[in-house]
């Protein structure tokens, strides 16, 4: 729920607010509560064992967490408490801990991914058994789980009229920020035996990564600067998105995984401006709002993340698999596939674990609809190497752009990645920035490099097939053989798209 701003009494001696998805003071709901009804408040983050072991050893994002908590660390010590950061299994450390500390509530924000939403019911249980209190409150999303439905009482699963429910509820009264700064008095310093500072990377067992140099702000003051950014061009964003080359999206996907920025602060300024007749501001609202959206679809549907499509006929497409598949597949991962769009795409994402949203949709129909490959595949690349991996986000993008998803894309409807590449980087800047080999062609052929006369590949001094690859696919012939494939479904009827 919202705030409540009125006189609480102090119902617990001693809290602990266990921090996880939401890395900043202000305005954070679980801190909020605990400053609210504790007489004495600590606060915890635990490296989970059980998600790190299995990542690869230099991860940007845990250097991204590292680096934030340090920031969290300084500003909770500043106003007299400070961070306990701990290395173990979080469901078995939170209870013994919260036992240690003598604490009377253990309090967390939620989560909504399945494995999370598991752990925190065993949580709750051993606390339970200790006579100690788990409270629990949205943070995450503006609206969470059941507070949105059909009038029938059944969840949404279609966007358009989800959003216009979204719309139609939203008010001052959910969009209220927590003032957790103004109850701050409640901080305790760690006890001395807890007290140490925020673990290096090597003692996490990771690597630095280049964070550093691809200069990607951390913390809350990070993701207050780029939003500061991201406010100044706000109002161009419904045109500006589109275009990979320029500067148009807000860069805060992964400040929104990681809790760094507020989800109710972002929405509530994109709401006043879109309120204004602002269609930039409207439209950048409406990406906060597929957010919720695809929160709420696992919530209901958690199957998908289980690797079952949302839609289950789906699951019945024989996706390309064997030896050349996984040739193809390499290719399409190491950005080698002959289209410039799509290589220099997945060389952004290899390079800096950041992908343009527009690409994001490309190289995922690419990866299903002209290399026939299964989505699931794409989606635990994804998984891997994006910054901001958000597991809802992420399988719903998927699942969409392969059409198996709720609201997803027609089956027949197929990017091509030619003319989205004249249309979305007309001047070929993106592509020269990613693979400088084809700076030398014409903006008119470095869409489609084996349209390029020979003098004009000698002119550039480019050797196809030793440079750059040829096309891997001709994506004619392979969209053709796509409707056949998507036929088990739907039937080879379609019609043309780009």
């Amino acid at each position: 729920m919202p705030p409540i701003l009125l006189a609480v009494d102090k119902i617990y001696p001693k809290g602990l607010v266990w921090f996880r998805r939401d890395l900043r003071v202000d305005d954070n709901a679980a801190l909020w509560q605990a400053l609210r009804t504790c007489r004495e408040v600590l606060c915890v983050f635990v490296f989970d064992k059980p998600l790190l072991d299995p990542l690869p050893r230099i991860d940007r994002r845990v250097e991204f967490i590292r680096e934030s908590l340090v920031a969290l660390d300084a500003e909770l010590r500043a106003l007299g408490g400070g961070l306990i950061v701990r290395h173990a299994v979080a469901e078995e450390d939170i209870p013994e801990l919260a036992h240690t500390l003598d604490v009377q509530a253990v309090f967390a924000n939620r989560d909504y991914e399945p494995e999370a939403m598991a752990r925190d019911a065993r949580v709750f249980g051993a606390l339970a058994n200790a006579g100690i209190t788990f409270v629990t409150a949205k943070d995450q999303a503006v609206f969470e789980r059941d507070e949105l439905l059909t009038k029938v009482g059944q969840p949404y699963t279609v966007f358009t009229p989800y959003k216009r429910a979204w719309l139609a509820k939203v008010d001052a009264f959910y969009l209220k920020a927590y003032p957790s700064r103004g109850h701050a008095d409640a901080l305790i310093a760690p006890p001395a035996r807890h007290d140490a500072p925020v673990p290096a990377l090597a003692a996490l067992g990771f690597a630095p990564t280049n964070l550093s140099t691809l200069e990607i702000p951390t913390g809350a003051q990070g993701g207050a600067a780029l939003f500061e950014d991201f406010f100044d061009r706000i109002d161009r964003y419904d045109e500006a998105r589109n275009y990979p080359a320029v500067r148009g999206p807000s860069y805060l996907g992964v400040h929104l995984r990681f809790g760094t920025v507020s989800i109710r602060g972002l929405a509530s300024v994109a709401h006043q401006l879109a309120l204004q007749g602002n269609a930039g501001a409207a439209t950048w609202l409406s990406e906060l709002i597929w957010r919720d959206f695809y929160f709420q679809v696992l919530v209901h549907n958690p199957q998908v993340a289980q690797g079952k499509s949302f839609r289950p006929e789906y699951d019945r497409i024989i996706w390309h698999h064997g030896k050349h598949a996984d040739g193809l597949f390499a290719a399409w991962c190491e950005g080698r596939t002959g289209y410039p769009l799509i290589d220099a795409a997945m060389a952004q994402i290899n390079q800096s674990g950041y992908m343009h949203n527009r690409l994001r949709m490309v190289v995922a129909s690419f990866l299903c609809k002209d290399l026939g490959l299964d989505w699931r595949r794409g989606e635990a690349y994804f998984a891997t190497h994006l910054n901001d991996f958000e597991l809802s986000s992420n399988n719903g993008g998927w699942q969409w752009a392969s059409s198996s998803g709720c609201d997803a894309q027609p089956y027949f409807r197929i990017f091509n990645p030619v003319t989205q590449s004249e249309r979305f980087d007309p001047e070929g800047k993106f592509i020269r920035r990613y693979l400088p080999q084809l700076a030398g062609l014409s903006n008119k052929v470095i869409h489609a490099p084996w349209t390029a006369s020979p003098v004009e590949l000698a002119a550039a001094g480019l050797t196809l097939g030793e440079h750059y690859p040829q096309p891997v696919v001709d994506h004619a012939e392979a969209r053709e053989r796509t409707l056949q494939r998507y036929g088990v479904v739907r039937g080879p009827k379609a019609k043309a798209a780009d």
